[in-house]
């Protein structure tokens, strides 16, 4: 019998699992232009949301915020490299800035710090873990640096009282959207075949994600 026949993966044929290819640069790019797109929506389609929030109680507008903090997460899980997170967030609120919004180039820098905190927790699991658990929790970093970041920015004045409840409320919306929902988000793609050239499709679709 002839040697069995293996379909060559470049991830492993390298031997450097963390390298990005080309096909990951090319659909890392597609999905955070993509997220940057309803980041574009989601600045004008919140406003109706955080405005009864906010008057409910105020610092609760912030349970909105998962609606801009899902790019890096959403990338990160479908790329599952170094940089993933980063790069998502970043691409998603360039094109959101360059589209046009009330924040203008800051948004960079909301987009910056966002992705910096997803990213360091897939780091802290040494990217090796992509489950529900660990997209949850970077969705939450996530959420609390941009609680941090926009109540430093926007909110000096604020009582303790806000900026608590500003933050733990971005803590929540970037745990349940940012996190939840994009884990789920990738298993949907990953069932359609899209992602069948990347471990995140793969793995989805044989046993529940690492």
């Amino acid at each position: 019998m002839g040697r069995q026949q293996h379909t060559t993966d470049p991830e492993r044929t390298t031997g450097t699992p963390w390298r990005w290819r080309v096909i990951d640069i090319v659909v890392a790019s597609v999905l955070s232009v993509a997220a940057g797109l309803v980041f574009v929506f989601w600045n004008v389609a919140s406003n109706p949301l955080t405005a009864p929030l906010e008057a409910l109680v105020p610092g609760l507008q912030a349970l909105a915020g998962g609606g801009w903090l899902f790019a890096g997460v959403l990338v990160a899980l479908v790329i599952r490299k170094p940089g993933a997170a980063v790069f998502g967030e970043v691409v998603a609120a360039t094109v959101s800035a360059l589209v046009g919004n009330q924040w203008g180039v800051l948004t960079i820098e909301f987009g910056l710090v966002q992705g910096l905190a997803a990213e360091l927790v897939f780091a802290l699991f040494l990217y090796r873990r992509w489950n529900l658990p660990v997209a949850v929790l970077a969705g939450a970093v996530a959420g609390l640096a941009m609680g941090v970041n926009e109540v430093i920015l926007w909110y000096p004045e604020a009582t303790t009282a806000f900026k608590a409840i500003y933050t733990v409320s971005g803590i929540a919306s970037g745990a349940v959207i940012a996190g939840a929902g994009s884990w789920f988000a990738v298993k949907a793609l990953a069932k359609t075949g899209a992602l069948s050239r990347f471990e995140s499709g793969r793995m989805m679709l044989s046993r529940p994600a690492r």
